[in-house]
């Protein structure tokens, strides 16, 4: 069972500090792990799967600090979608059938699925542009866990994964951004040109297939083979810095040159959010987004970045319903939601 109180908190990674957060929302870095002399997930039977589950499940209660494990089997929809709304499991983890988990650190900056398209899919979370924190939490986890269970490696192509992508180093690194003054200007295009010449893909707020909700994107590394893990970072370490310095730029420029458009984009966000009866998720994303860079610019001082995170996540869907406690329908959700941010904001 999920805690009790998960539903009405964020992790250590949603709480809006960190370096360059204001631009930069998270750092994540990801590596895919099968073990050694096992079928991968698309041909292994339910006994296989269930042996391999047990196996990490031990392996990661043994790690220092020890991961609380959660058998996903167990788990209802609902609680299995606030996971996925945490980013704490795939969307696809969270509706796979079979046996299958995640092991979590009591912050939420660790995440290790098991059972997901790989075996073993190790994440870690930090808030801001902090990388190489990150790799290193990362590092010392891989080799403690490979201590436990071989990990399936070839001397010439590196760890073995489900996924050709994945092959080498296994490690896919990502770090969200918020990009609302790239997004108003129409700027967004040029960087995301610019990013796939250098074998860099930038997603949407929940990866690979999600659009960009909220002016919220992911730019991660395409490319995992024939490079090292360092050089991964490195890159993307020189990437990212050009483009909060691009969005910084031009947020000052909106703000100097159409000052009353922006004034009216965000007091009309706060109005909404105030005062509407129906919220749809996609919208309420849209409205937070730009209330945010009206308390990052200084147009609104009652409401700090943290408290915004937070409603970023408890507002999403399965949060509302395990707020209240019963599934909601989607009409259900719009007035729940409306009503949650209502409150959360002081509106009437």
């Amino acid at each position: 069972m999920i805690p009790a109180d998960l539903h009405q908190r964020v992790g250590q990674w949603m709480s809006g500090v960190g370096p360059d957060s204001d631009v930069v929302i998270s750092s994540r870095v990801r590596l895919a792990r099968n073990a050694a002399g096992c079928r991968f997930m698309a041909r292994a039977g339910a006994d296989e799967r269930r042996d391999l589950a047990a196996r990490f499940a031990a392996a990661l209660a043994a790690v220092e600090p020890p991961l609380d494990y959660l058998d996903l089997e167990s788990l209802s929809p609902v609680d299995r979608h606030v996971l996925a709304e945490r980013h704490l499991i795939s969307r696809e983890h969270a509706d796979a059938e079979g046996p299958r988990g995640v092991a979590l650190s009591a912050d939420e900056s660790v995440s290790v699925m098991v059972n997901e398209e790989d075996h073993l899919r190790m994440q870690v979370l930090r808030g801001g542009l902090d990388l190489g924190a990150a790799w290193e939490r990362a590092a010392a986890l891989d080799d403690a866990v490979q201590g436990r269970v071989p990990y399936a490696f070839d001397e010439t192509y590196g760890y073995l994964t489900a996924c050709p992508t994945n092959v080498g180093t296994g490690l896919r690194v990502s770090v969200m951004l918020h990009l609302p003054a790239l997004a108003m200007t129409r700027e967004l295009q040029r960087v995301f040109n610019a990013a796939a010449k250098i074998d860099f893909v930038v997603r949407g707020l929940y990866g690979e297939g999600t659009q960009g909700h909220g002016d919220f994107f992911q730019v991660s590394n395409q490319k995992s083979l024939g490079r090292s893990e360092r050089e991964i970072i490195n890159n993307l370490e020189v990437v990212i810095p050009k483009i909060v310095g691009y969005e910084r730029k031009v947020r000052q420029d909106i703000c100097a040159e159409h000052r009353r458009q922006v004034e009216d984009r965000i007091f009309r966000a706060l109005g909404l959010l105030r005062s509407a009866r129906l919220m749809t998720s996609e919208e309420a994303l849209h409205l937070l987004s730009q209330l945010r860079l009206g308390a990052l610019i200084g147009l609104v001082s009652d409401v700090d970045t943290p408290t915004l995170h937070r409603l970023f996540i408890l507002s999403r869907p399965a949060h509302l319903q395990r707020l209240h406690g019963r599934e909601l329908d989607e009409p259900e959700r719009d007035a729940a939601r409306a009503d949650f941010l209502r409150r959360a904001l002081g509106g009437a």
